[in-house]
This record gives structure tokens, C-alpha cells and sequence, in this order.
């Protein structure tokens, strides 16, 4: 899937771009600030998209006189089905973190961060986690590495492409807090927790842990 724009995984055309700005815009956009808003195709292209997709009903247009402004039509029978498609990204954090929330042994944290947190990326990137696993489990358990063998494949089976998990334990954690390790700007900018406590949170040991 690409991880910018996942709509394009069933609508591969320029099509695709211009009904995820339409789904997301709460008001009537000209062809211009659609295609900026975009990044795709020429304008010429876009408003072509417009004029096929009004034919269908799928799109409003409201004619100002000097400008033609477009809008989804959300009561379109298909208008549900693209605003599903335009909101993938929501969709995979969701299903990862329901999967991770029913896990025996629960993570200290789980996030998500790099391409699918920035929303950029392509069809060759990478869905990047960050588990933190509690420190009685920081040698090899059986049960912990079955679910994140499981995760790892949630995650091609809902995308189709790879996962890379960085795992850690709570102690580890805390060691690249004190010393600010420059790894953990990628954890934290940006970055979407699934569930746990907060990354910084999940690096304070306790009391009985760091004496």
C-alpha cells in the first residue's frame, strides 16, 4: 500500500488524489486548490477528473460566476465507501492497536512512528513500531516473540508491505533517555501510541527497578 496515499491502492488513477482531497475538505474547493492540495497531475488534468466525476453525481458543483468550486456529495451512495478509503491510515492504527490491546503480555508502550506516522513514504515502505516490553520479559519468551511474529504479519496481511518492530526493554528505554540517545527523535517526531503508557513515561523506572 502506499503509505502517502493509500486511496490509490484501489483507485491508481489521478482519481485517486483528487477524491482524498474531496474527502477531507469540509467546503467547496476550486480546481486550482485541488490540484495543489494534490501534489498530482496538471491542473488541466484535474479539472477533467472533476468534470467525469460530476457527471456521476459523486461530485457537486457550485458556480460563483468567476469560479467553480467542488465538493463531495456526501449523500452519494459511493461517498461512504471514499471517505473509508481516504481514512486508511486511521483504519491500520486502529486494527494494530486492538491487536496489540489483546495481547497476554501487554507492551509497556506501542506506537507507531516513521512513514506511517509522518503520512508520507510509498509502496516500498516500511510500517515502523516501537514495542516496549516489561523487563521480566527482556530474555527470550516464547509467547512474547509469538505475538510480535503475529503483529509482524498483521501488518502484510492489512497493507502489504513489510513491518519493522523495535523492540526494547523498559530498562533499555530508560538508558537512551539518560543519555539522549538521537534515535529517539525518530521514536518521538511524529509518532502515534497504540497503547501503553506514553514513551517517555514507559522510560521511568521504578523505584525497586533503579536501585
Amino acid at each position: 500500500m502506499d503509505l502517502k496515499s493509500p486511496i490509490s491502492t484501489v483507485v491508481p488513477s489521478l482519481d485517486g488524489p483528487v477524491l482524498l482531497v474531496l474527502a477531507r475538505a469540509e467546503e467547496g474547493l476550486s480546481g486550482r486548490q485541488i490540484h495543489k492540495l494534490a501534489g498530482s497531475g496538471s491542473v488541466a488534468g484535474v479539472r477533467l477528473v472533476l468534470q467525469r466525476l460530476a457527471a456521476t453525481g459523486l461530485v457537486h458543483v457550485d458556480d460563483l460566476g468567476n469560479s467553480l468550486l467542488y465538493r463531495l456529495n456526501r449523500k452519494h451512495l459511493v461517498a461512504q465507501i471514499v471517505e473509508q478509503l481516504a481514512d486508511l491510515r486511521s483504519t491500520l492504527v486502529s486494527r494494530l492497536a486492538d491487536e496489540i490491546s489483546g495481547w497476554r503480555i501487554p507492551p509497556v508502550h506501542a506506537s507507531v512512528y516513521g512513514a506511517i506516522a509522518r503520512g508520507d513514504g510509498d509502496l516500498d515502505s516500511d510500517v515502523d513500531l516501537l514495542l516496549i516490553r516489561p523487563d521480566q520479559h527482556e530474555f527470550v519468551d516464547v509467547l512474547w516473540e509469538e505475538q510480535v511474529g503475529r503483529l509482524m504479519q498483521t501488518v502484510v496481511d492489512l497493507t502489504g508491505n513489510p513491518a519493522h518492530v523495535f523492540e526494547l526493554s523498559r530498562t533499555e528505554l530508560s538508558g537512551h533517555l539518560d543519555t539522549e540517545d538521537p534515535i529517539l527523535n525518530d521514536w518521538i517526531r511524529p509518532s502515534i501510541e497504540l497503547t501503553g503508557v506514553p514513551l517517555m513515561e514507559a522510560g521511568r523506572l521504578p523505584v525497586s527497578a533503579a536501585k
